[in-house]
């Protein structure tokens, strides 16, 4: 999923990358532990991504990629 800056949130990317609908819906589904950063659970809305990053939510799989 390609972004426009150098960094992203992670619960802005999930909306961006179609993963969720809501900013409430991804602090839910992160704090249960459900998404997973470079195959390791992370807890944090406001987790910094960078370019290669791959987030996972349930069977979908993403790979964060500058424009």
């Amino acid at each position: 999923m390609p972004i426009d800056d150098e960094v992203i949130r992670l619960g802005q990317f999930l909306k961006l990358a179609n993963l969720i609908e809501t900013g409430s819906e991804a602090k839910t589904v992160i704090a249960a532990g459900l998404v997973r950063v470079n195959d390791e659970v992370e807890l944090r809305r406001g987790r910094q991504l960078h370019a290669g990053d791959v987030v996972s939510l349930a069977s979908h799989q993403v790979r964060v990629v500058n424009v």
